[in-house]
């Protein structure tokens, strides 16, 4: 009788339990998990049929995770390699990281094969400073014979090449009059116009040695049969002068001294003279109507406005 009765007590028991799972706890519960990390369960675990009720939240989406889309890399230069920005392009060149006193004092800047070296009468290239890629670029000359001015540094002077190419194409006609100089060679410039000028005159129509563009090998003075191919500011308004200050930036060249920037740069207007700094300087320099001091000053204050 005894066991009868402990046996019905039982079954109730278990029925009961299965009534309140069935009508008290979701069918998606989570097991409670004990401090021995095994799982309790306050009531037998029994399994039951899914439950049809809209209401109940499907449990793989309860509480989702957000993830963002993957991102997707930039190509700057389009199909070609990505190229830096130009900020960071001449950051290693700026001005005031590029310089310092040699012993005597003088200014002398510390990046001189750079395609980027600013030099003025502010900023000195050692005297024994020559570059090792000199080459002669193919194109016409306003002289003949062999001459160490009849050479660029080799990148410059394949640019050089295109630039007298397309000028051609267009039917212009330009001739190379003056590239490279050694430290000696400008001094002893400097000093017959310092006799025959005065100095005043010479120290705005020429540079010092060690101030010339020239010797960097970065610097070619152009000329055309219009102006009997002398470097005179003249040539500017010729349809040639006219041409080249259009055109230059496309192959990486910018009118080192241009009109009304005398105080920047410290010379007179030199419609003939271009210097190599790369296509995509040259076209923000041009685009921008500055000089190239004016232009490192834009970027030095760039990047230390996001310093």
């Amino acid at each position: 009788m005894k066991k009868s009765t402990v046996i019905i007590v039982l079954g109730v028991a278990i029925a009961g339990g299965i009534w309140y799972r069935q009508t008290h706890i979701p069918s998606n519960a989570t097991p409670l998990a004990s401090p021995s990390g095994e799982t309790e369960t306050a009531i037998p675990s029994i399994s039951l049929p899914p439950t049809d009720d809209p209401s109940t939240p499907d449990p793989i989406e309860t509480n989702p995770v957000e993830t963002s889309p993957p991102t997707k890399p930039v190509d700057n230069a389009g199909s070609g390699a990505t190229k830096p920005a130009i900020a960071a392009l001449l950051a290693d060149s700026l001005p005031n990281l590029t310089i310092e006193k040699n012993k005597d004092g003088l200014p002398v800047v510390t990046n001189t094969s750079s395609l980027y070296v600013l030099v003025n009468k502010k900023r000195n290239l050692p005297a024994n400073y020559e570059p090792r890629d000199l080459v002669v670029p193919d194109v016409a000359f306003s002289f003949s014979g062999n001459s160490p001015k009849k050479k660029m540094r080799k990148e410059a002077a394949a640019a050089l090449e295109k630039l007298f190419k397309a000028a051609e194409k267009d039917g212009i006609e330009l001739k190379a009059v003056s590239g490279y100089r050694s430290y000696a060679t400008q001094k002893s410039i400097f000093e017959n116009n310092a006799n025959t000028k005065g100095e005043e005159v010479a120290n705005r129509t020429s540079a010092r040695p060690g101030q010339s563009e020239h010797q960097t090998g970065l610097a070619m003075d152009v000329s055309s049969a219009s102006v009997g191919y002398g470097l005179e500011e003249s040539f500017g308004k010729t349809k040639e002068g006219k041409w080249l200050a259009k055109h230059a930036a496309d192959h990486g060249f910018i009118i080192r001294f241009m009109k009304g920037k005398e105080t920047v740069t410290g010379y007179s207007y030199e419609p003939w003279h271009v210097r190599y700094v790369g296509k995509e300087v040259a076209k923000d320099i041009t685009k921008k109507n500055v000089t190239l001091e004016e232009y490192f000053d834009d970027i030095a204050s760039s990047i230390n406005r996001k310093a």
